[in-house]
């Protein structure tokens, strides 16, 4: 592979083997610009990237001005990771008689060689990389990379480094594991597997096309037990099974540039709520407020904090937001610890648990986003979050919505759980005989709760000809007959 994307000659074994993994190209006759290889688990990748980029730094010449520092960045989805990517290259380096001369010192994450040259492993980040001579990039498992401000790490990455590897010269190289349909990695590989072109060279292979010392015997074990996963795990090919739940186009849509980031409350208007607690040390605590307009959901407050935080402290500045919109209940997350509703009703707001799956508001609320029936606030973490959510297919047929392996998704149940809210019509069954007085000459009416069926108190003595009962008529006895809100007689049935 190496060889091939360096543009050297082949033997006639190397050809098979090259065509194997390259999808029946030919070979490049010289150096290609971008190079990337989807492989499976532990197939080498972060050990090649190290080899790739001490090969450049010291074997390669740079035409470098005095004082210009030239890098040869090795960017990875952790720091962990690149730490390991950093012990390969140190390692080449010390331990070559040929190549331990180049190195002059070593920090935690970079190597600085003779030449004015530096090998740096960092996790990606694309502001960091601007400004700086590069010599050559290795992006390492680009299609697991994640960031808290960018739903595209990896496409922001490629953006910042290709104008400075224009200027050197100097080859981009991506290694990942494949994972869902989407992002820099499988773009290149739809556009470029099997096609021979002279810049770009796509290389996709099990894991042991690249390492035939792995387990035979245990990768087939795996795939036998869960085919989909270990068959990007393994064979190097991309997840049928996961795809993104909403397009970018409808995500887009329903974003209005032209308002505020909240909404101010405003009086007549019934508003809904919904949080997504957390104890303050791994997830944000979220809240979302909105209300219905016809057809269309307005998402009025979207807030999230966070860790670390003191979580007492954030649910008394909820109760407050709350309040200010005439709210003394809120919907939330089925979230295990007791203390939320303990908080919740010190603060003075009943915390409701939600009795629906946070997967099935996905699912049951997709429309809204499809048919653009939702308004939401410009908030870039909302919009990454939206982004990044998959939905899996699993064994028979079901459908299952949530974050990424090292996603987050807590604004998204927050401005889902408010979706479903506004979706869910409140319905009341009222009873009784109306124009007859009981015994103590009071009229008698009951309320029936339709989700319990247990009646609800409500004071005996108010007047159920009021206004609150606008549309009520009399009826001509005990006997007479239940019917709709709009029946002309008798008991009747009232939806709020």
């Amino acid at each position: 592979m190496l060889r091939a994307a360096y543009g050297l000659p082949l033997a006639p074994q190397q050809q098979e083997a090259f065509k194997a993994v390259a999808g029946g190209r030919l070979a490049p006759t010289n150096r290609v610009k971008e190079l990337w290889a989807v492989a499976g688990r532990r197939s080498g990748k972060s050990r090649v990237a190290a080899a790739i980029a001490v090969a450049v730094a010291t074997v390669e010449k740079h035409l470098l001005a005095p004082g210009e520092i030239g890098f040869v960045l090795v960017l990875s989805a952790t720091v962990a990771q690149a730490h390991v990517v950093f012990s390969y290259a140190k390692a080449f380096l010390e331990e070559s008689p040929v190549l331990r001369h180049h190195l002059i010192d070593a920090t935690k994450s970079e190597l600085r060689l003779t030449g004015n040259i530096i090998i740096g492993t960092h996790p990606n980040s694309f502001r960091s990389v601007r400004g700086r001579s590069l010599l050559a990039v290795i992006c390492d498992e680009t299609a697991l990379w994640r960031d808290d401000s960018s739903a595209n790490p990896d496409l922001e990455v490629y953006r910042a480094v290709k104008p400075a590897l224009i200027a050197s010269g100097g080859p981009l190289i991506g290694i990942s594991s494949p994972y869902r349909k989407l992002g820099l990695l499988y773009n290149r590989h739809r556009d470029y597997f099997g096609v021979s072109d002279p810049n770009v060279l796509v290389v996709q292979g099990a894991s042991r096309s690249f390492n035939p010392l792995l387990d035979e015997v245990g990768i087939n074990a795996a795939l036998a037990d869960d085919p989909e996963s270990s068959r990007a795990e393994w064979e190097g090919e991309f997840r049928e099974d996961i795809a993104a739940f909403l397009s970018d186009a409808d995500i887009d849509q329903c974003v209005d540039h032209d308002r505020p980031l909240e909404l101010p409350p405003r009086n007549g208007i019934r508003y809904f709520a919904f949080a997504d607690p957390s104890g303050g040390r791994h997830d944000a605590f979220c809240l979302a407020i909105g209300h219905r307009e016809d057809e269309r959901v307005v998402i009025d407050v979207l807030r999230g904090q966070m860790p670390p935080f003191d979580p007492h402290e954030i649910v008394r500045e909820h109760a407050a937001v709350l309040k200010g919109f005439g709210l003394r209940e809120l919907v939330g997350d089925n979230y295990s610890a007791e203390w939320v509703s303990t908080a919740y009703k010190s603060a003075g707001i009943r915390y409701v648990r939600s009795d629906v799956p946070k997967g099935r508001m996905y699912l049951e609320n997709l429309p809204a986003f499809t048919r653009r029936t939702v308004s939401l606030p410009d908030h870039p973490t909302l919009l990454r979050e939206l982004r990044l959510l998959e939905r899996r297919t699993h064994v028979g047929g079901k459908d299952t919505v949530d974050h990424g392996r090292t996603g987050s998704d807590d604004f998204c149940n927050a401005v889902f759980g408010v979706l479903h809210s506004c979706s869910m019509k409140r319905q009341t069954l009222r009873y009784g005989t109306i124009g007859t007085p009981n015994a103590n000459g009071v009229h008698q009416f009951n309320e029936l709760d339709p989700k319990t069926g247990r009646p609800i108190s409500r004071d005996p003595y108010r007047n159920p000809l009021s206004s609150e009962f606008n549309g009520c008529v009399t009826g001509k006895g005990p006997d007479a007959e239940l019917s709709l809100f709009n029946a002309q007689r008798g008991i009747m049935r009232r939806i709020r």
